[in-house]
């Protein structure tokens, strides 16, 4: 299935959520549709105007923010009180804020992350989960990450560790965080471009100029190294499968699972284990997909799973 034309918010807005975070918030679609928030990667990645197009203006109130630190929220790339617990409840301000009982979540990514903690937090808030290039935030994944991606993409691998010094490469993400934190903002810019373009790189199965192009842009790329460094350091999950222990919580939440088969970003293991634990769930693999929603086979499942949930009731 096609993604929906071109949309512009028919609302758009800030939230302060505590004395330092303000949230950007935006509101497309139907003003007396059905809610549904899109919950966007990263961490720290921010929404674009082509994440209005997963939803039916027609039917849909659709939702998107920025989270702490993202996007157009601010201040900019901002790690200070910026968990994944602080993330889940700005998501219920914006939810009480925007007067909105129960919502539609989609996120993929660091968004299925994001989506499965709030849900299992807030269950009773949640209508049902599409979920997309899933991400548990286990030590697996990371170590995967940081050393064994590139075994299919050594060059861009070999770039983003020779962006630091020699003596440095034995600690990449002592080293990244070193440098995405330092007071020298020309030293914190290069360091989340290289960081920032090394992950673009890897995301698509074929390449993609205008993918790329959108990743280097230097507020995105500062706001997403930073944030993810952070959050790959200072923010994981106690215990480490947290996400997997709890999913009796949300077994009775409608869901689909999207994967890229090729997704070297967040490689299918994942989503096969998650499935695995929520067998109610619908787990779609994409044949010829890596880890982007923009390409097309993950589009048209998502936008499958965002008219499936037409026929629930709200």
């Amino acid at each position: 299935m096609e993604i929906f034309p071109e949309i512009e918010p028919y609302d758009t807005g800030t939230l302060q959520v505590d004395d330092l975070h303000t949230l950007y918030y935006e509101q497309c679609g139907n003003p007396a549709g059905v809610p549904a928030v899109f919950v966007h990667g990263g961490p720290g990645g921010g929404c674009g105007s082509r994440d209005r197009r997963f939803f039916d203006p027609a039917f849909y109130r659709i939702i998107l923010f920025d989270q702490r630190g993202a996007g157009r929220s601010t201040p900019l790339g901002e790690i200070t009180n910026n968990t994944t617990q602080h993330l889940a409840e700005d998501m219920e301000k914006l939810r009480e804020h925007l007067d909105v009982d129960h919502w539609h979540v989609f996120g993929g990514s660091w968004g299925s992350t994001l989506s499965l903690y709030y849900a299992e937090a807030f269950p009773e808030r949640v209508m049902s989960l599409t979920l997309r290039g899933i991400f548990l935030m286990t030590q697996r994944e990371l170590d995967w990450w940081f050393a064994h991606v590139q075994q299919f993409f050594p060059e861009h691998w070999e770039a983003w560790r020779d962006h630091l010094d020699e003596h440095e490469r034995h600690e990449l993400p002592e080293a990244y965080h070193r440098k995405l934190t330092s007071n020298d903002p020309t030293v914190r810019q290069a360091a989340a471009e290289a960081w920032a373009r090394y992950e673009a790189s890897c995301c698509t199965l074929r390449p993609n100029p205008e993918f790329l192009k959108g990743f280097m842009k230097p507020e995105r790329a500062l706001g997403l190294a930073r944030i993810e460094s952070h959050y790959f350091r200072n923010n994981r999950f106690e215990p480490d499968d947290l996400l997997l222990r709890n999913v009796d919580k949300i077994r009775h939440i409608p869901g689909v699972i999207v994967q890229g088969r090729y997704d070297v970003i967040c490689p299918p293991l994942a989503a096969f284990t998650l499935a695995k634990q929520w067998p109610e769930a619908t787990l779609v693999i994409v044949e010829d997909a890596g880890h982007s929603s923009w390409e097309p086979g993950i589009s048209s499942a998502l936008v499958e799973a965002t008219e499936k949930w037409k026929s629930l009731r709200s």
